[in-house]
């Protein structure tokens, strides 16, 4: 398994942690900086600062690094992103960069082509595999769904096994400081299926109030998107995610956090259990 099956990871590795103020690489650079691991965060509002759309930002950010949490801003499916990762993992071998950790995408074929690039690139690797995160429910788009009582998405009774993103962070911070990871592709889903019509039953259970699902057609739901005044880009992975990669290709369980971890994967019920005991989810007054 190359170099990283032959060494220990030491203490004076420094990690560059990319998309450090992301619902992944937050939780990658806490967990890190716990274990009392060296860290550079990477994002836009860092020093040095990290930007995907500017290649002169990446030298400072990489100067001494030893391994990379890669979390690509937007998704990996995103038109152009081979040709950035391409070019990102170059400038990480150059500066002697010795190991890559990848988020990519379940069911994305645009990722998988991402993955290659890290896995040809001649330094270790361990691609973290995921799709639809828990997360989202409370620290992303559907969060204002879940405070109205009403989920309306163009999701069909498609199932799929979220999974929670504490359970994706540990994953790669076992990667990145444990020996036995490299060369491994580890596909991460939550325990069961789950379509959204049963998320909203779990987070009636979990709130106490009742919460329901409704389906909304495709672009009725895109118009609603691009009323809130979204991003274009938040727009696009909207339409992709609900139009390509939600069409039942991801409707399985997968062991890659039992192999990685060593443990099975949070059910999506003790996450909104924990959620529930917190604000996040209290009505705006």
């Amino acid at each position: 398994m190359k170099s990283e099956e032959s060494r220990q990871h030491s203490q004076n590795d420094l990690t560059l942690v990319i998309g450090a103020t992301g619902k992944t690489g937050s939780r990658v650079a806490s967990r890190l900086t716990a274990l009392g691991r060296k860290i550079r965060k990477g994002s836009r509002s860092t020093t040095p600062a990290f930007d995907w759309n500017r290649e002169a930002s990446w030298d400072a950010c990489l100067e001494g690094v030893t391994s990379v949490y890669i979390s690509y801003a937007g998704d990996l499916a995103i038109d152009g992103s081979t040709d950035t990762i391409r070019a990102f993992v170059n400038k990480a071998k150059s500066h002697g960069v010795r190991h890559l950790v990848l988020l990519s995408g379940r069911g994305e074929d645009e990722a998988q082509a991402c993955e290659r690039i890290v896995q040809e690139s001649g330094m270790d690797w361990t691609i973290v595999r995921a799709s639809w995160f828990n997360q989202n429910f409370s620290e992303g788009a559907f969060i204002t769904m879940v405070q109205s009582g009403k989920i309306t998405l163009p999701a069909g009774n498609v199932a799929e096994p979220f999974v929670d993103v504490d359970d994706i962070a540990e994953v790669a911070v076992s990667a990145l400081t444990e020996p036995g990871h490299a060369g491994e592709v580890y596909e991460v889903t939550g325990p069961r299926l789950l379509t959204f019509a049963d998320i909203a039953a779990e987070l009636s259970r979990a709130t106490g109030q009742r919460i329901d699902y409704q389906e909304v057609s495709h672009d009725a739901f895109l118009k609603s998107v691009e009323i809130s005044g979204a991003p274009k880009e938040v727009v696009w992975i909207m339409d992709y995610l609900f139009s390509t990669v939600l069409d039942g290709r991801n409707a399985h369980v997968t062991d890659g956090i039992e192999r990685a971890l060593g443990r099975p994967p949070k059910d999506f019920a003790h996450y909104a259990r924990a959620v529930a005991a917190t604000s996040a989810w209290r009505k705006s007054a």
